[in-house]
């Protein structure tokens, strides 16, 4: 078999051929299988390989670590696998195997089996392909259900039955539209089948495990890709019903909202062009998710969502929970860049201030980049002329807050007068005080009305206090 050039195989044949020798010398074979081998023909970097071994993995890693030297070795009795970190590889083994599954559980009975009876338990045909080692056959494809064919024509297929790949381990439905959507591959039309009648079968799978297949799709180049698919096999609304409120279109009086589920997928692509941070690409997510429950018909106005964006934010954490998300800063992060995200939409559409910019940027604080990407990327419609319009006067926020940033340092940016300042100058009966002085100084600088320095936010402070009936401490004498 010629695979192309440059290779993954190439690169490591000295290792291959050495674990092969190691495998000839213990009357062993051992077969290259699964994702490195369907890398080499998609010729992506791959640092994670995987050997399957006709006997006892565990038993031969060892046989390979000892024979490698100064490396790392690990191994899990329970599953029968060991793993080897031998320089930047991941290196694991396992024994072929033939798996029963019972019907409640992902958890397989497991017997030795042949090559052909791994290949079969493989999830998609082109993780089933396998590269023989021994030196009687060093660098032979086998490839029984046609990978390589399905690589050529990017399809997305299951290497036996659907319903039996499927029922067997369901989450094999969502890793299908993981490599759809990381490949930007098409399911083939059975396999699509399968996975529709298939669907309940994801209740069987824990919520980490689904969870961390919903990551991997959010972070593939195209992500609308995967969450279609989830979607039209109806699988979203077994594990994200949330999301799926956002679809379908709604007419009064000839008047029509957008379909906010496919602008919410249309927000994600046009994010993801531009970062591939997880928690930003779950803002976009989020971003409107609230906005079934605001929607609202008035005469004369057409339709409205008053404050989704509030509402969105309060969303978040539930949504966070169920689906096992971190509930820690990076929930904080997408709460406050879904509260916050019509908030430089809303000033591009008016004469940009430059103390309205330095609220925002004061609310948002170290997240500003973070939030004018998504509303960058929230800027859509059918009507191009809307949105180069929207574009343009956008630019100029951006712009806004650049010059206002660069002017006033606001990113790190604290009042020159402190609580203990106030408490230093002033007669403070009700502590309430200190936080009414302190806020209304900060917003007089934050409007332009005060300079930004110790002596002219006193100078206001006296005269703020004086109205207030707040007494001024006398003057300190040595």
């Amino acid at each position: 078999m010629h695979f192309p050039s440059p290779n993954l195989f190439e690169e490591h044949s000295v290792l291959f051929r050495k674990i092969g020798n190691l495998a000839d010398q213990n009357n062993l074979e051992v077969y290259l299988i699964g994702g490195f081998v369907r890398d080499i023909f998609l010729q992506r970097e791959s640092k994670d390989i995987d050997i399957v071994v006709i006997g006892k993995g565990i038993e031969f890693a060892k046989i390979v670590a000892n024979a490698l030297h100064d490396v790392k070795l690990s191994y899990f009795e329970n599953f029968g696998t060991a793993q080897i970190l031998y320089k930047d590889l991941i290196i694991e083994f396992v024994g072929a195997r033939r798996e029963s599954y019972n019907r409640d559980s992902r958890k397989p009975l497991v017997e030795d089996g042949s090559l052909k009876d791994d290949q079969e338990r493989r999830d998609l045909t082109i993780n089933a392909m396998g590269i023989a080692l021994n030196a009687n056959n060093f660098g032979t494809l086998i490839d029984p259900f046609n990978g390589t064919e399905d690589l050529e024509n990017q399809i997305i297929r299951t290497p036996l039955d659907p319903d039996k790949t499927f029922s067997d381990d369901p989450l094999r439905m969502m890793r299908a539209i993981r490599f759809a959507s990381q490949l930007g591959f098409k399911i083939h039309e059975a396999t699509f089948e399968g996975i529709e009648r298939n669907k309940n079968r994801i209740e069987i799978v824990s919520q980490e495990r689904i969870t961390d297949e919903l990551n991997k799709i959010i972070l593939s180049p195209v992500p609308s890709i995967g969450f279609e698919y989830l979607f039209d096999t109806g699988l979203l609304q077994l594990i994200f019903p949330e999301m799926t409120k956002l679809f379908g279109v709604e007419t009064i009086n000839g008047l029509s909202h957008k379909d906010n589920f496919y602008h919410t997928l249309q927000v994600l692509d046009n994010l993801a062009m531009l970062t591939d941070d997880l928690w930003l690409r779950w803002a976009a997510i989020l971003h409107d998710i609230a906005k079934p429950a605001t929607k609202r018909f008035e005469p004369g106005t057409g339709w409205t969502f008053h404050g989704h964006e509030d509402r969105g934010s309060k969303m978040v954490k539930p949504i966070f929970k169920k689906l096992k998300l971190p509930l820690n800063e990076k929930m904080k992060f997408v709460e406050k860049l879904v509260l916050l995200h019509l908030r430089p939409i809303v000033l591009s559409s008016e004469k940009v201030t430059d103390s309205a910019v330095r609220r925002l940027m004061m609310e948002v604080g170290e997240d500003i980049d973070a939030l004018m990407l998504l509303c960058k990327s929230d800027i859509t419609s059918k009507n191009e002329k809307k949105v180069e319009r929207i574009k343009k006067n956008f630019e100029l926020v951006e712009e806004k807050i650049k010059s206002v940033g660069e002017r006033d340092y606001l990113r790190n940016w604290q009042p020159p007068v402190s609580g203990i300042d106030i408490l230093d100058n002033f007669e403070i009966i009700n502590k309430q005080d200190i936080g009414t002085l302190k806020a209304s100084v900060k917003q007089a600088i934050l409007d332009g009305q005060v300079e930004d320095n110790f002596d002219a936010a006193m100078h206001y402070l006296r005269g703020l206090a004086s109205t207030l009936g707040i007494s001024e401490k006398p003057a300190q004498t040595t």
